[in-house]
């Protein structure tokens, strides 16, 4: 059956795959019959992650994206590839006058140079195929709106949605495609420590028009539709998935 959709035949690395929306673009991904590169710091969890995907050629790479050895091992490890998904990320809530230097470091670390430089090193060493894709989950954060506390968090987001641009501008003469998911409030375990209560997590429901947050495989069907032929003339995008927050 015709479905420009389909991914059978390309291999995919999954970056943060061990849990919430990393774990869901993996799981989506291999239903869509792509064979995926799944990494993470966490063994465990990326077992749980590869015991509910579809299919038996998939991969685990152990790796710490912050630690350059293992980011470059990383790379030495995977195979031609034919998306690569950047998704592990951090989350530091601190209002603006309590930002610090440690702060800061850690976030855009993880969210901003990591992402970066593994994608530098797998362009440079030719591990993305011509006609691949690249995709960045970042967030309606620090690209459409603000939100007290979070400004080292929406800092780093638009920071991603600002180099993607010129990499989908750069990367165009290769066949590269580069494009940026930007999610609403999704509902994953990363809320599970506290922080934000049941009450108000249901308060906020009430502020999106479609009356409820996201869910991870909701943000895994974008990823998949920007790594699929059906997005073949789309790069350089802001894929906003946000149940119309913004529109308000």
């Amino acid at each position: 059956m015709y479905n420009p959709f389909s991914l059978e035949g390309k291999t995919i690395l999954v970056t943060g795959a061990s849990s919430g929306i990393g774990r869901a673009i993996a799981i989506e991904c291999s239903k869509m019959g792509a064979t995926v590169i799944i990494t993470a710091r966490n063994e465990e969890r990326l077992n749980e992650t590869l015991s509910q995907m579809e299919g038996k050629d998939h991969t685990i790479i152990m790796a710490d994206l912050s630690n350059e050895n293992e980011r470059k091992q990383l790379v030495d490890r995977s195979q031609e590839i034919n998306g690569l998904v950047n998704c592990a990320g951090l989350i530091k809530t601190l209002t603006f006058p309590f930002v610090t230097t440690e702060a800061l470091t850690s976030v855009m670390d993880i969210n901003f140079t990591a992402p970066v430089l593994l994608s530098v090193e797998m362009v440079k060493r030719k591990k993305i195929s011509k006609n691949g894709s690249i995709v960045f989950i970042s967030s309606i954060g620090g690209v459409l709106i603000a939100a007290i506390g979070n400004s080292i968090y929406n800092a780093s987001k638009g920071a991603i949605n600002g180099i993607a641009k010129n990499m989908a501008l750069e990367l165009a003469s290769k066949g590269i495609r580069v494009n940026c998911v930007n999610p609403g409030l999704i509902e994953t375990h990363i809320f599970d420590a506290g922080t934000i209560t049941t009450e108000q997590l249901e308060e906020d429901k009430k502020r999106y028009p479609l009356k409820r947050h996201g869910k991870p495989e909701e943000v895994a069907h974008a990823v998949i539709y920007l790594l699929s032929d059906a997005s073949s003339w789309v790069t350089g995008s802001n894929l906003v998935i946000d149940g119309g927050f913004t529109l308000l």
